[in-house]
């Protein structure tokens, strides 16, 4: 069952508990003059999207699309936003564009450079490239800096099904997670790098009080904690 809660003023939780993954998978609507979809999940998964988006606005005004990094949950239905919102252009970084999306999508991206802000509206966002944090050359994350969310994507990822809002605990969830996909077939699905810690601890340093996640409860709290405490828990797991 796909379910849909506000998890921060006017920014809202799309998650689809998949139970042969043993995982959710969320997506994020700003609701905004030009609403944002941050991820747009697999394409299988677009009509169940579609109809939480219409239970806050019109789906066929969503704006922008954008995602961290081109991969099928992140944005395997966006040529299906394309179709349906006339006025909908995908957003990501200049390598996703050049690399993979722009031969993909049925428009081309606007390719965010880094540090790179744009406003939809009442909103102020900021584009951080993150190369290979959490994975892929392409990969970047959105902070929204009006009410300090950052669109995290697979950070902070928790397995199981998790209700929308959790704190600290969610740390031991995700160390769990990580553990537990060294041990089969998706070891190392997350990259350590000599440059992991100091994304971290960038992303530390913008003090977000929102961490949304794509797999698992979105993070209430101390944002710069909880980013500074993955980056002690990668280290130890994968480093």
């Amino acid at each position: 069952m796909t379910t849909i809660d506000e998890v921060a003023p006017d920014v809202f939780r799309i998650s689809t508990y998949v139970p042969e993954a043993n995982l959710q998978f969320g997506q994020f609507l700003v609701r905004d003059e030009e609403p944002l979809l941050f991820e747009t999940g697999m394409k299988g998964l677009f009509p169940a999207v579609r109809d939480a988006v219409a239970k806050v606005i019109d789906p066929t005004t969503v704006r922008w699309v954008a995602f961290s990094h081109f991969e099928s949950d992140e944005c395997g239905s966006l040529n299906e936003w394309l179709t349906l919102a006339p006025r909908a252009q995908a957003a990501c970084s200049l390598v996703g564009a050049v690399v993979s999306v722009d031969d993909f999508a049925l428009r081309p991206a606007r390719s965010l450079a880094d540090g790179e802000e744009f406003t939809t509206g009442t909103r102020h966002f900021r584009f951080f490239h993150t190369p290979h944090v959490p994975h892929c050359w392409d990969a970047g994350v959105l902070f929204e800096e009006t009410e300090g969310t950052l669109f995290c994507t697979d950070l902070l990822q928790q397995n199981g099904e998790r209700p929308p809002l959790g704190g600290p605990e969610l740390l031991a969830l995700c160390r769990q997670a990580l553990v537990d996909y060294q041990k089969g077939p998706f070891a190392n699905y997350l990259p350590y790098t000599r440059f992991t810690g100091p994304t971290l601890d960038r992303l530390a340093a913008l003090e977000p009080r929102t961490l949304a996640t794509m797999h698992g409860s979105v993070f209430h709290g101390d944002g710069a904690k909880a980013i500074r405490d993955l980056g002690r828990v990668y280290a130890e797991v994968l480093g």
